[in-house]
């Protein structure tokens, strides 16, 4: 089969299309034709070696952690899914490739399209599991930083539908966008304390940052002094000032709750789940590049 491989850390260059051998599913393992394979920031930290300690790489490797496929081949031991099963899910041995391991799958509903279905996976498992952690509920005010990127977008929409009021932080390119999702949009950079304060006289309850871009310390001031309820997923200085940095926890189970949900609210149209632009296998290091570039509004998607 064909794959995207690396084979040493560094830029987009040691991303090689190259012919591999096909996984063969383990015992609890599904082997999935790959429709779509979303591209994730940690793809690029991946590949850079800036998160060796967290997710050491074996190489030669392929990226990719989340697919939408079709279910080719069942391991001993698994229940439930058969030859054929339209599936969503994680990816354990890399799914920038045409065949991929997993363990971790839910339905894909019919009317779902394979790349959405695709940027469901890594954005809606992040969004959920770091609003839980921050206890967002009806009547709070929550500020998410990178509002209209991947997660940010998502998390805006669900804790919207918690009942609670958005601020979210983006370029003014992505303003209308994000107050098609739900937030009040507020531009980044100097002034952002008074822009936020403008926006919500009432306070700032709790910061998702997903963007990574300094807006930790305006972030505290925010809340009062305090980084009680602040969570950056994206901001390497976090310990610095004392906030969680946020890289997983859910167990299997809620990771598959959460993503059937999502997943129904995206094929009835309630989630908006925007795709910025689809490419080929061959042109993984391209897509991964504009990840980088840190200006792309919706999910990056690669198509085996």
């Amino acid at each position: 089969m064909q794959a995207i491989v690396f084979e040493e850390y560094g830029g987009p260059e040691v991303l090689q299309l190259k012919d591999i051998e096909q996984p063969q599913p383990g015992p609890g393992q599904i082997r999935a034709s790959v429709r779509a394979a979303g591209v994730n920031p940690a793809d690029v930290k991946i590949r850079k070696g800036w998160m060796a300690e967290i997710f050491p790489t074996e190489f030669p490797a392929v990226p990719g952690s989340e697919f939408s496929g079709v279910v080719d081949a069942v391991g001993d031991g698994v229940i439930g899914l058969s030859v054929g099963d339209e599936v969503i899910g994680w990816s354990i041995d890399g799914a920038y490739a045409q065949y991929t391991l997993a363990t971790n799958v839910v339905p894909k509903p019919a009317g779902l399209s394979w790349d959405v279905a695709a940027a469901l996976p890594v954005a809606g498992e992040t969004a959920r599991r770091v609003l839980d952690d921050l206890a967002v509920k009806e009547g709070d005010t929550l500020l998410v930083h990178g509002a209209a990127g991947s997660v940010g977008s998502m998390a805006v929409q669900l804790a919207a539908a918690r009942g609670a009021t958005v601020v979210g932080t983006a370029s003014p390119a992505n303003h209308d966008y994000v107050r098609l999702l739900g937030a009040t949009p507020v531009s980044y950079g100097d002034g952002l304390v008074e822009r936020v304060r403008a926006a919500a006289p009432q306070g700032v309850d709790a910061v998702f940052d997903t963007a990574g871009k300094g807006a930790l310390p305006d972030s505290i001031t925010l809340r009062g002094g305090t980084t009680d309820r602040v969570i950056t997923i994206a901001d390497p200085t976090a310990a610095e000032h004392g906030v969680p940095f946020s890289s997983g926890g859910s167990t299997p189970e809620e990771s598959r709750a959460g993503l059937t949900e999502q997943a129904r609210l995206a094929a009835e149209g309630t989630l908006r789940v925007l795709v910025a632009q689809t490419y080929p296998l061959a042109a993984a290091a391209q897509a991964q590049s504009a990840s980088e570039s840190g200006h792309t509004r919706g999910k990056l998607i690669i198509k085996p």
